[in-house]
């Protein structure tokens, strides 16, 4: 008994080792430690009250080019446009941007920095370049540039896969043409009940046949008066 419960042991721990090593070896999970980690440092070194990276993301791309629409944003940035749309609303709400109408083309929206968003932007600058030497510093000096320039082929690989993506999107469809439903056709009013026929009149009983009168009883013959004797 103890030598099996020593091989389950021994089982579940090369399971464990297996996964951890696994982990270690997983771009995504390691990505995602590294990037709580970055985020993590952000706040130390900004503050509460500061913008969120991904608000001085915007921020930054739209102050290196005025006037860009919420698509170009999404190419600049990497935030998905869903995202981009409501983080950009919010930021409007905050007045930190300004949004207009496109002069180049109707159907898109331009952003802009207001006063306000300049403010923050220049506040929150040196802060970031804090927080990203603290992150750097965790590297050796040896391997600092070349970290650098993996995250920027990641970086342009996920851009280009956006880029494809839109090209090879299919157009959309045009909407079909809805058919108006046809009238109803007028329900054809019910035939006229056929006039009921009046109930054939009861049939008069004929009068009752008057009976015949009863036929007077002949009168018994009486004798007649003998002739008186002549004188």
């Amino acid at each position: 008994m103890a030598k099996l419960k020593a091989k389950a042991g021994a089982k579940k721990s090369a399971k464990k080792m297996g996964a951890a090593k696994a982990l270690e070896r997983s771009p995504s999970h390691l990505l995602h430690r590294a990037l709580q980690l970055a985020l993590d440092i952000y706040t130390e070194e900004t503050g509460p009250e500061a913008v969120t990276q991904r608000q001085y993301a915007v921020l930054s791309a739209v102050a290196a080019h005025e006037g860009l629409t919420q698509t170009d944003l999404v190419r600049a940035t990497g935030i998905d446009r869903s995202t981009l749309a409501d983080l950009v609303a919010r930021m409007i709400g905050k007045k930190l941007l300004g949004r207009e109408r496109s002069a180049t083309d109707a159907r898109a929206n331009t952003v802009s920095l207001t006063g306000e968003g300049r403010a923050a932007l220049d506040a929150a600058a040196p802060k970031v370049a804090a927080a990203d030497a603290r992150i750097l510093k965790l590297l050796p000096v040896r391997k600092r540039d070349a970290f650098l320039s993996v995250l920027a082929d990641l970086s342009a690989a996920a851009e280009a896969l956006v880029e494809d993506d839109a090209e090879t999107a299919p157009k959309g469809k045009k909407k079909k043409k809805v058919k108006v439903a046809k009238a109803a056709k007028a329900v054809k009013p019910a035939k006229a009940a056929k006039a009921e026929k009046p109930a054939k009149a009861a049939k008069a009983k004929a009068p009752a046949k008057a009976k015949a009168p009863t036929k007077a009883k002949k009168p018994k013959k009486v004798g007649s008066p003998e002739p008186a004797n002549a004188a």
